[in-house]
């Protein structure tokens, strides 16, 4: 099973950019979309469909434009879930789970914390997302958790720790959250494999630093300790050009 996790930064734009080609390129069977910005009408679902992915689940935010998630697939799930039930989360679209037969995939899309009203929802929707996903785990314990986390977990992960380390992405606090949350009983599917420095999966627009790899790895593929001895690879996808983020992938058996 071939997973994929894409923050899109707004899916019209990625297919204006060719999304839809690259995915059939890159052949996943599930693939998990953020901030895809859209609602089902405005996204050309026969095309999707035409490119091998008939069963598509979206689940924007209320404000038109904003955030938003979704999960494409090969195969019919036998169990979708939009969003969380907790009401600060689920309006702004940031959850949704398709359950297949023997693993649950998660597309989840994390606040950032621009500024410190959002700052503190953004602790907030951690603490919360930490009891819902310990509460989710006793039903349901294969769980791939994918998804835009905002976080840099390690020094490694970003590529100025020093300057960035007073910056909502890469905060003690932040940081201490996401290790915690891993150490809950998730694996970091990419570090799992490959322990180098220099991989990241966002670079800002600004000054030339995606040409630069003056990036930060916030996007995750995090596989329930269970699913440990079912890992096959992970990687990230740099050449996907569709949007400031790019792909990040795990396979399992």
């Amino acid at each position: 099973m071939k997973i994929i996790s894409y923050n899109v930064n707004g899916i019209r734009a990625a297919i204006n950019k060719g999304f839809i080609e690259w995915l059939q390129q890159a052949n996943p069977d599930v693939i998990c979309l953020q901030e895809i910005k859209a609602t089902q009408d405005q996204i050309p679902v026969d095309d999707i469909t035409a490119a091998g992915y008939p069963f598509q689940y979206y689940y924007p935010a209320t404000k038109k434009g904003y955030s938003g998630v979704a999960i494409l697939s090969k195969t019919k799930p036998n169990n979708i879930v939009f969003g969380t039930g907790i009401h600060h989360m689920d309006f702004e679209g940031r959850n949704l789970r398709a359950d297949f037969d023997d693993v649950s995939v998660m597309s989840l899309y994390l606040p950032s914390g621009t500024n410190i009203e959002r700052l503190d929802h953004k602790f907030m929707f951690m603490d919360d997302f930490q009891t819902y996903v310990n509460e989710l785990k006793v039903t349901i314990p294969n769980l791939i958790i994918c998804g835009d986390y905002n976080i840099c977990h390690e020094a490694i992960d970003i590529h100025d720790p020093v300057r960035n380390k007073t910056v909502s992405g890469f905060l003690p606090a932040e940081r201490a959250w996401l290790d915690g949350f891993m150490k809950s009983g998730f694996i970091d599917s990419f570090r799992h494999f490959n322990k180098d420095p220099h991989h990241y999966s966002w670079w800002s627009y600004r000054a030339g630093a995606r040409g630069n790899n003056k990036g930060w790895r916030i996007d995750y593929n995090l596989v329930s300790e269970s699913l440990e001895n079912r890992l096959k690879r992970a990687v990230i996808l740099p050449d996907a050009v569709h949007s400031d983020h790019c792909p990040v992938l795990v396979e399992i058996d």
